[in-house]
């Protein structure tokens, strides 16, 4: 199960931290990674999604890297890496909701995990919606933890959160994506939702 490799690596950067700071830094997961840690879902992936927030200094992101990025000891043991992922790259609503990970982080004394909400993945991957995405979304969905009404809610919200951003004009196709999963995993009717009247079919 991928949860203890990944778990066994944050318990690795922890060990080998070895600097003081006045507060556990914060690191928020998201992606594939998440569900892993908050739920019995289990695929492979090679990386681990950081996103980058106002805790990971550049001295600390590159501390990390040296410690748990591609190609180094911790990845070649554990399988897994830590890669960081740019603050407002996801499509996300603004008040992004994470889970802080509390017996993992009992046991860590430089470090707080956090995982990105069930809900808020799904969001998420709608945007990209490859292979993988799809799979992530479907696991979810059979495990009951996808709410309807929640999924569009947070789907809206990103939206709102999104719009006048370039990325406005991508909004149909995560559309499709949304109404994707509702014919065909939530077997609900698709919602409709309105964008502005400038932004592309």
């Amino acid at each position: 199960m991928l949860v203890e490799p990944l778990n066994d690596l944050f318990r690795a950067v922890d060990g080998l931290w070895g600097r003081s700071a006045p507060k556990k830094i914060s690191l928020r997961i998201i992606g594939s990674c998440a569900l892993m840690l908050q739920t019995r879902y289990a695929r492979g992936t090679k990386d681990g999604d950081v996103l980058e927030t106002a805790d990971l200094t550049i001295d600390v992101t590159a501390r990390l890297l040296d410690l748990a990025g591609k190609g180094t000891t911790l990845h070649l043991r554990n399988g897994i890496y830590l890669e960081f992922v740019p603050n407002g790259l996801a499509f996300l609503p603004q008040d992004a909701l994470y889970h802080p990970q509390i017996e993992l982080n009992a046991g860590l004394r430089y470090f707080e995990i956090a995982a990105l909400d069930v809900v808020d993945i799904v969001v998420s991957k709608l945007a990209r919606f490859h292979g993988d995405d799809r799979s992530d979304i479907e696991a979810m969905v059979d495990a009951d933890l996808v709410p309807h009404d929640r999924l569009v809610a947070r789907f809206r919200a990103a939206v709102d959160f999104f719009s006048g951003d370039a990325r406005e004009q991508d909004f149909p196709r995560y559309l499709r994506s949304l109404h994707t999963v509702e014919r065909d995993l939530l077997l609900v009717e698709e919602t409709e939702i309105e964008f502005a009247e400038w932004v592309g079919g």
